[in-house]
């Protein structure tokens, strides 16, 4: 981008035959490159009440007394306690050269001083300056068409809205993310620069929920954020590293913002239609029929498949990580929405990118047993036994430790028969401070084996045997049969502790 008109432009103008007094060295670093508002001249001793800041001041020295060192220093410090940037001395015509007290207090100040030749009026100087923000502005107003246009044809490639971003961090050289509704961060150009402070307040103007811009400063780097949407119904939040916006940026950026807000509402639009038709098509894939499936999607992820189902209120996220995945390696998917959760149905083979969607959403995932379509409904019962038992943040139905014919009969009915039958033996080991309950649970795990089972709990094998017999007698069960063995394990397991 072009870059505003600045005292070092001003010396550049060849035409001009201006000369910087002593060595750019002395000055203190990035005098040069301030940026210059406007060129002024005044001979008045103290001209400050009719100055701004930013500008360059030229005068031909008529208010200067001679040898009044310390009033010429006073002068020079009223500039820069003013703000001027530089002051330019108009030579021969009041006085021949500069004057040395002048050219002493300005190298003191670390105000530039530069010479004015008599062949250059001084209307010359502040024309040329007026010529470069001219030049400055045409420059940038045309930049500004340029990057439109460009944005302009960004959005209409495949994922346009993630184009466009990419093409204005492009044309502002700075880096630009975009944060979704729920703080992700799901796209940046060039990529690997994410700030947690950006993020963290990306997530608060999120959190907020009304429409703003602000400047967060990380470090050195100051950066510019702008939501995204609506007060009240936020899209997102757009992330770029730059604390200062032109009016030309701004009005850039301002348009992608409106284009990301319609994009992603656009988006929705399409999201809540295709939710619709997905959940029709479960119905049909829930027949066990895949037929209709096929002929409205094209194709469905190819048998055998894995039925996945996700609760809680994060599954929003979920259909957000999947839109987020394009390319050939992108895992295919089905995804439907029902009164039990979000339904997944992918290939077996791609299965293990559900333990990556479950860390990224934060979500519990219950996962079937590979099926063909003709299995669709069974599928679909397991996955959501998985996620009724799941443990863990995803739960497969072959693998889970409770996927079991008791498992299945632990009723609340079936745990109060149990908790009823036990009663006498817990209410005795309460009583006695004894473990009878405990001795057999181990007994019985230990294959009804006295040795082992005696050496598991500490006990002696006959001390063993009496405890077995004492809780026979408690029960009122015949221990040596196997149906009341198989029984009382039926009842400890469903009881629990």
């Amino acid at each position: 981008m072009d870059q505003q008109p600045t005292l070092r432009t001003l010396l550049g103008r060849v035409d001009l035959h201006l000369r910087l007094v002593g060595s750019e060295a002395a000055l203190p670093a990035g005098s040069l490159e301030l940026p210059l508002r406007w060129v002024h001249n005044s001979d008045l001793t103290d001209p400050t009440p009719f100055l701004a800041e930013d500008l360059a001041l030229l005068t031909t020295g008529t208010q200067f007394a001679d040898d009044d060192p310390a009033g010429t220093r006073a002068y020079v410090q009223r500039l820069v306690d003013r703000g001027v940037v530089g002051l330019g001395f108009g030579t021969e015509v009041h006085r021949s050269g500069i004057p040395a007290d002048l050219a002493t207090a300005c190298a003191q100040t670390g105000l530039p001083l530069f010479e004015v030749p008599y062949g250059t009026p001084f209307i010359a100087v502040a024309r040329a300056h007026s010529e470069a923000i001219a030049a400055q502005a045409y420059a940038r107003r045309t930049w500004a068409l340029e990057t439109q246009r460009a944005l302009s044809v960004a959005a209409l490639r495949p994922h346009g809205l993630e184009s466009t971003l990419t093409e204005l961090s492009r044309r502002l050289g700075c880096r630009v993310g975009m944060y979704d509704a729920s703080g992700q961060l799901v796209h940046e150009h060039p990529s690997g620069g994410a700030s947690p402070v950006v993020a963290a307040a990306a997530a608060d103007l999120l959190a907020r929920g009304g429409s703003a811009n602000r400047v967060v400063q990380d470090g050195d780097a100051a950066h510019t954020l702008l939501t995204v949407g609506r007060a009240g119904h936020l899209r997102g939040v757009v992330a770029i590293a730059s604390g200062t916006l032109d009016p030309e940026t701004r009005a850039v950026v301002t348009s992608v913002i409106a284009m990301a807000g319609l994009s992603l509402e656009q988006s929705e639009q399409l999201a809540r239609s295709r939710r619709r038709l997905h959940s029709q098509l479960l119905a049909s894939l829930l027949a066990d029929d895949p037929t209709l499936a096929r002929r409205v999607l094209g194709a469905v992820p190819p048998a055998p498949v894995v039925v996945a189902v996700a609760a809680g209120p994060r599954q929003g996220a979920v259909v957000e990580w999947w839109e987020r995945q394009h390319g050939d390696a992108a895992p295919a998917v089905f995804l439907a929405e029902s009164e039990d959760g979000l339904v997944m149905c992918l290939s077996v083979a791609d299965a293990g990118v559900l333990d990556e969607v479950a860390a990224r959403t934060g979500v519990r995932i219950g996962v079937s047993a590979p099926e063909e379509y003709s299995g669709f409904s069974r599928a679909h019962a397991q996955a959501l036994t998985a996620l009724r038992r799941a443990g863990e943040a995803v739960t497969r139905y072959a693998d889970s430790a409770e996927s079991s014919v008791l498992a299945a009969f632990a009723t609340d009915e079936a745990r109060l028969i149990a908790e009823s039958l036990l009663a006498p033996l817990r209410q005795h080991d309460a009583q006695e401070g004894a473990e009878l309950e405990r001795s057999l649970r181990v007994w019985l795990e230990h294959d009804t084996r006295l040795e082992p089972a005696a050496a598991a709990l500490g006990v002696h094998r006959h001390t063993l045997r009496t405890r077995i017999a004492q809780a026979a007698s408690i029960l009122g069960a015949d221990l040596g049969s196997f149906p009341a063995r198989a029984e009382l394990w039926a009842a400890l397991r469903t009881a629990g502790d």
